[in-house]
């Protein structure tokens, strides 16, 4: 890095790091890309982000890129804040709708919602199953309880190292593992073929998140189902979802047999 490089990429807190020790200077910086603009958001680099900006050339001397699946007022106010009469050129969104997809809706207490995980996957007996949860330390609980509760499980969230990551999916495409758990972010570029579940243990703020989840069933020409716990702590949500679809999600109620007995014990 000392010698020079033409293109560096990181994350906007190792950045700073090394540009804190004077590893290279901001100000000779031509073209700036920002990726994922977003989720800078939701991970809380917003504020590192702002003090790159801030130490950058000016923003009428360096071409600067932002790219972003939501184009929030937040992130609009972040473009006009740091970058020279922004241009916005926006692509179709995916396409809401995905015919092969069986969607089902469940409206389940949080006290109970892992008992009807319990009940759902034994009931489904899916050959690979991918649960979306909304945090990584709900990842990692799940994780365990599944194991626990005598299922191959593993997860995959944002402080999972990229060895281990790779162990996890590798396991998983092999079916050593018959269950992934995975936060949105974890997720991005993820390729899996024959996933024939996908259950949403909480339910995406996103709705465009909401597509991206179920859509990673039912590829190549096969089905797929996509299933949804709804507790009282994301059910405010659901509009917001099912207005994109432009349809209400189809919603199941659970018999008490599908709420099984956690097995006990640390």
């Amino acid at each position: 890095m000392k010698a020079g490089v033409d293109i560096l990429i990181a994350t906007p807190g190792r950045l700073i790091d090394f540009y804190k020790q004077k590893f290279f200077s901001l100000k000779q910086v031509e073209v700036l890309v920002v990726d994922e603009a977003d989720r800078m958001f939701d991970m809380g680099f917003i504020a590192d982000l702002r003090y790159l900006f801030r130490n950058c050339s000016a923003y009428d001397k360096r071409q600067s890129l932002l790219f972003s699946a939501t184009l929030n007022h937040r992130v609009m106010e972040l473009c006009y804040e740091h970058m020279n009469n922004p241009v916005r050129v926006a692509i179709e969104p995916e396409k809401a709708v995905v015919d092969a997809i069986t969607q089902v809706l469940y409206h389940v207490g949080q006290h109970e919602k892992f008992n009807l995980l319990l009940g759902l996957i034994k009931k489904e007996a899916g050959e690979k199953v991918l649960i979306f949860s909304n945090t990584k330390i709900e990842c990692e609980i799940l994780e365990w309880k599944l194991n626990h509760n005598g299922f191959n499980a593993g997860q995959i969230s944002g402080d999972l190292a990229q060895k281990a990551r790779i162990r996890v999916l590798e396991k998983f495409q092999e079916g050593d593992l018959d269950i992934l758990i995975a936060t949105d972010v974890a997720s991005r570029g993820l390729h899996i073929d024959n996933i024939t579940h996908v259950i949403n243990y909480d339910l995406p703020q996103d709705a465009e998140d909401y597509v991206h989840r179920i859509g990673r069933t039912a590829r190549a020409g096969n089905k797929g189902t996509a299933i949804t716990l709804c507790c009282e702590d994301f059910a405010q949500h659901l509009e917001r979802v099912e207005s994109y679809l432009k349809n209400k999600i189809p919603v199941a109620w659970p018999e008490e047999e599908l709420f099984l007995e956690e097995k006990e014990g640390k």
